[in-house]
């Protein structure tokens, strides 16, 4: 088996939609996905109540893109030859192909998917976990069930990369959970000062005799 059962229901998913059952309520955006029941979208409120004792996977969005966390995700799949991105401190995969515009390769890229041909910062094979499973599916040579060892020679590989890439404007997006805000809070820049170098007394001068 090279592909776990629930991982086609998990990228043909719909995510971000509002829960019919917690309309009324604040955190109620299908943003979770169940391995076991292996059925829609659910919300904050549905976890707690019908999936407590589940494994369960959050969904977050980068751009108006569905990505899951390295760290949550590499638990349950082999993740090796998927390209990740550092986005707002997490380290993330995206789930399914990205639209880009067609057109031969930018000058100087030299890593490409080879399911979709977009561009890839480093020497990997996919740019997300759904071009890996169509890559699978086509060749068979590679495989989304753990394997201890290789996972982690993967891993230290992308490590190498992301160190290399700190601070790089291709990364700088912004990761949320469907909510305004960032999953992690921002620092606000202090104000700057209006106030102006308050000048000199003026002297008048002294009167003729």
């Amino acid at each position: 088996m090279l592909v776990p059962p629930w991982l086609e229901s998990l990228l043909s998913s719909t995510f971000f939609t509002i829960c019919p059952r917690h309309r009324d309520a604040p955190r109620n955006e299908c943003n979770m996905y169940c391995l076991d029941c292996m059925n829609d979208a659910f919300c904050f409120y549905c976890r707690s109540s019908r999936h407590k004792d589940h494994p369960v996977i959050q969904i977050r969005r980068s751009s108006y893109h569905d990505v899951v966390r390295v760290a949550e995700v590499q638990k349950v799949l082999d993740i090796s030859e998927v390209q990740t991105y550092v986005i707002n401190s997490a380290r993330v995969v995206f789930l399914n192909e990205r639209p880009q515009p067609k057109g031969p390769a930018g000058k100087g890229v030299s890593h490409l998917c080879e399911v979709c041909g977009r561009s890839l910062l480093d020497p990997f094979r996919f740019c997300s976990l759904g071009c890996k499973l169509a890559g699978i599916r086509k060749n068979g040579d590679a495989t989304f069930i753990i394997n201890s060892s290789k996972n982690e020679a993967e891993m230290s590989q992308t490590r190498e990369g992301i160190q290399r890439r700190l601070g790089s404007k291709e990364e700088e997006e912004e990761l949320r959970e469907g909510r305004p805000q960032d999953i992690y809070g921002r620092t606000p820049p202090p104000p700057q000062s209006n106030s102006r170098r308050r000048k000199g007394i003026p002297h008048r001068a002294p009167f003729g005799t």
